[in-house]
């Protein structure tokens, strides 16, 4: 379907009935009557999808309802239904709607809605971001353990109040370190963006506990635990974030960043994911 005609553009329509819509789409596209876990693969984290286990269908994320084309290069802009070994059924989303698009929240939030309305428990949410904090090189994977969402915006709608506590579960986090002990973590704060962040808004969320700066998945993971789900997030650090790193920011040193670490980061997601 063409951006131009998306439902969820429409103030009256209801996201979750669009959700469901979707859901049932897939389900007949993929032949996969419900997925039990769902991942978003960001900057730097596509090729895990390959290492996931047995892909039983790929389908244009633009032949789903609700779904926009990815504006961003990194993302694939397909859902994969894939076998895992354990037997388990995962719906990988490549296609992100980025809050700086201005499509609205609930454009951003649909895949979540999605893969909660087809049956996923977990939601994984991957991104590529920039770190606070010094000894974080470029190529690192990070735990996210909490988030501070600086959009000015939720994907709740109305008089609709969700505890926030432990969003990103400890005991998904406390799984993944049975994979990698090795594994550092932080608190993700969320820009609006496009822009990169300035040295000093670095350092405002430096000083009010941040540790990873980006551009997505705080919507996305109010909206994952609204609908039920267990998150787990990983931010690949790219850069050092702006004021932290002694060079300019380049998004094409941040791609090529991503695309280093990916068979390092994608075989450990496809063993966290194993572990789930």
């Amino acid at each position: 379907m063409s951006n131009a005609a998306n439902p969820l553009d429409d103030p009256a329509a209801d996201p979750f009935e669009i959700a469901k819509e979707a859901a049932a789409q897939i389900a007949a596209a993929t032949g996969v009557e419900r997925h039990d876990i769902a991942l978003t693969l960001g900057s730097g984290w596509a090729k895990a999808a390959d290492l996931l286990g047995e892909t039983v269908a790929t389908v244009p994320a633009t032949d789903i309802v609700g779904f926009s084309a990815p504006a961003l290069s990194g993302h694939v802009g397909t859902l994969r239904s894939i076998l895992l070994p354990n037997g388990k059924r995962a719906l990988v989303i490549g296609a992100r709607t980025h809050f700086y698009e201005d499509h609205g929240v609930r454009r951003v939030v649909h895949s979540v809605r999605t893969a909660a309305a087809a049956g996923a428990t977990i939601m994984v949410l991957t991104n590529g971001a920039g770190g606070i904090k010094e000894h974080w090189t470029p190529g690192t994977p990070v735990l996210i353990s909490d988030h501070i969402n600086l959009t000015a915006a939720s994907p709740l709608e109305g008089a609709t109040f969700i505890d926030l506590t432990d969003l990103y579960a400890r005991r998904l986090r406390d799984l993944a370190r049975t994979v990698d002990p090795s594994l550092d973590e932080g608190v993700y704060t969320q820009f609006r963006g496009p822009h990169y962040e300035t040295p000093a808004e670095v350092q405002m969320a430096k000083t009010i506990g941040g540790h990873i700066v980006g551009m997505s998945t705080a919507l996305e993971a109010i909206a994952a635990r609204e609908a039920g789900m267990e998150i787990i997030g990983f931010s690949l650090i790219t850069n050092l974030a702006a004021g932290i790193s002694p060079h300019p920011l380049s998004h094409s040193e941040v791609l090529q960043a991503g695309k280093d670490a990916e068979p390092v980061i994608s075989d450990l997601l496809a063993r966290v994911v194993a572990a789930l």
